[in-house]
């Protein structure tokens, strides 16, 4: 088929590398425009926008699709489908009507749970038990449209927003081959989605990862998971920002905060937690052993 990619982020990337490899004809890529990256905030390229300049296909970036111009450029390229993941424009309805088999978007959780913008980060830090992805067709809801294919993914005691970023990308294009092959060939059928079951995955939000000591251990656990490795949980001790990448529940009660040994173990609301790999600000990620080395932090010290 002859696509567009719409896709920014590295999660694109894999969707991207298996429509290539399954012979489909990419006409154009859209991407976000460059952003100051890097001490030198010098303009850098979205993984997407640099994948595609580097197997000399082109790339646009408009910072909008609601103008007519982009819109009949869009047109212009005589699409099948475009597919759509982690673009971060919405899709007018002239560029949804355009490609003859309409925009397919790869949605990072099991519709209809966890529409939006965060959905990998939403259902860790809800506890869900699994969560997947969803091949859907794009209308003009906040991903509404009728599905075409799904497939879940368990979510460990151990998985991180990492780990399921990292799977559900290769899981997307996997899906997303044998999505458009059954749109073509009629043996996939788009289903609307149920409306029961609907959540909405909000974006994070700036501080919301920061932890809060008085949730029971099980919550605050969670919480370092859902948002390890980025943007990273953190708390503060003695005034300076912490993060913490990993954690074990351990042995121990307290005031929520406290430092209860001397190998990191801090109380929570309920139960205990043992930091495993923190980060101090403007350092590297090292391990509990190592930090303490560096900086020792004895019973009695306070994260909040």
């Amino acid at each position: 088929m002859r696509i567009a990619f719409m896709g920014t982020p590295d999660f694109s990337v894999p969707a991207y590398d298996a429509l290539r490899a399954a012979g489909h004809e990419i006409a154009c890529v859209y991407t976000q425009p460059p952003r100051p990256a890097g001490r030198g905030q010098k303009e850098r390229p979205s993984p997407v926008h640099a994948r595609a300049d580097a197997d000399g296909i082109e790339v646009r970036t408009p910072r909008t699709l609601k103008d007519e111009d982009a819109q009949a450029a869009f047109r212009a390229l005589g699409l099948d489908a475009a597919v759509v993941v982690a673009y971060g424009l919405i899709l007018p309805k002239p560029i949804l009507d355009a490609p003859r088999r309409g925009c397919i978007n790869i949605h990072a959780s099991l519709l209809p749970r966890w529409r939006g913008a965060a959905p990998i980060h939403r259902a860790l830090l809800a506890g869900d038990a699994e969560t997947g992805v969803t091949i859907m067709q794009i209308d003009e809801g906040l991903d509404t449209g009728p599905e075409l294919l799904r497939e879940a993914v368990p979510i460990g005691p151990d998985t991180t927003t990492g780990d399921l970023h990292d799977t559900l990308a290769e899981l997307g294009g996997r899906l997303i081959v044998a999505g458009l092959a059954g749109l073509e060939d009629g043996s996939i059928v788009p289903v609307p989605q149920p409306d029961e079951g609907a959540t909405y995955a909000a974006k994070i939000e700036r501080g919301e990862e920061r932890i809060d000591w008085a949730q029971p251990v099980e919550v605050v656990e969670r919480h370092i998971r859902g948002f390890a490795p980025w943007p990273g949980a953190w708390s503060e001790l003695d005034g300076e920002r912490v993060k913490v990448l990993a954690a074990e529940i351990a042995d121990g009660a307290g005031t929520p905060g406290t430092v209860l040994d001397d190998r990191l173990t801090v109380a929570c609301g309920s139960g205990a937690l043992r930091l495993i790999r923190v980060q101090r600000a403007g350092k590297s990620v090292m391990d509990a052993d190592a930090f303490l080395r560096g900086s020792p932090v004895g019973k009695g010290a306070h994260f909040a």
